[in-house]
């Protein structure tokens, strides 16, 4: 995972400071991408641990459909707590009371976080995230796009239209946080399926090393329940930027030597890409530095 590492080294290095909409700032730049072949080995981060429990309960919900929280929640993942979190004080006068970040916010959170887990009504009040990834994925205007593309890739792969496009202008408004990863494209070549994803904002540090592992999966997912080979997993970012709150953090990351990469071995019993379960995935000989904790821009 060198090209991740040369990833920060050129937002240090060729990034300008850039407000942005969390106000925490930033120091950015437009337009990179990274490619990494499948075949050898799973790009899963080694100079810091990256949360691999989370990114496959993410993608299970993502193509179930699903847009709250709940499901994340009894499951131990807590990625996407904070945006309806901090709706949730909004709605109800309570964001001078807890200030963000500070100790009664992160009580309050808590207090949050085991209110959808356990109750199902606060849930589905407060739990939803909007029309985000899940809903687009599997309902566009009335498409599916994921068993769009799955019959694509079956019965014609040679098309160059084999697209998933979570970006819906008609619901951006109604989502939470619309979606960064925004465009992703299949290509089969000699047996081989590839993916190529256009992430539009790009938080380097805290989101890439996930939204890269993510994506990998899926394709390996993918090229799995079509009977091919994982082939390439090409990423393309558009705004690529580093947090002001989180020049430490890569600072320390930078000073770290990658290791081998990991094993991901998928179930061979899963036929489709609906029936994948938690337990159908196996993480091989991942041997990563410490984690490293940063806050989340909200």
């Amino acid at each position: 995972m060198r090209q991740y590492l040369d990833l920060l080294k050129f937002v240090l290095e060729k990034g300008e400071e850039k407000h942005d909409r969390t106000g925490v700032g930033t120091i950015s730049t437009f337009g990179y991408q990274m490619r990494f072949d499948l075949q050898k080995g799973f790009p899963l981060l080694t100079t810091k641990k990256v949360f691999t429990k989370a990114i496959i309960h993410e993608l299970i919900w993502f193509l179930q459909g699903d847009t709250n929280i709940r499901y994340l929640v009894q499951n131990g993942v807590r990625i996407w707590n904070e945006w309806p979190f901090q709706k949730y004080l909004k709605e109800n006068d309570l964001e001078q009371q807890y200030p963000q970040y500070s100790e009664a916010w992160t009580q309050k959170m808590a207090e949050f976080v085991e209110n959808v887990k356990n109750d199902e009504e606060f849930a589905k009040r407060w739990g939803d995230l909007g029309p985000v990834y899940g809903k687009q994925w599997r309902d566009f205007n009335g498409v599916d796009q994921i068993s769009e593309v799955i019959s694509q890739i079956k019965n014609d792969p040679g098309s160059r239209r084999m697209i998933v496009c979570p970006w819906n202008p008609a619901e951006v408004h109604k989502m939470a946080l619309p979606p960064c990863h925004c465009f992703f494209q299949f290509y089969v070549n000699d047996g081989k399926l590839s993916c190529q994803l256009y992430q539009r904002s790009c938080d380097v540090f805290l989101g890439v090393p996930f939204n890269i592992a993510s994506y990998a999966l899926l394709t390996m997912m993918v090229a799995h329940v079509c009977n091919l080979q994982p082939g390439e997993f090409v990423w393309t970012g558009g705004d690529v930027h580093i947090y002001s709150n989180h020049l430490e953090q890569v600072k320390e990351q930078l000073s770290r030597e990658p290791r081998a990469l990991p094993t991901m071995k998928i179930n061979p019993e899963v036929k489709s890409i609906f029936d994948f379960k938690f337990e159908d995935f196996t993480l091989e000989e991942y041997d990563p530095h410490p984690a490293i904790k940063a806050p989340v821009a909200v």
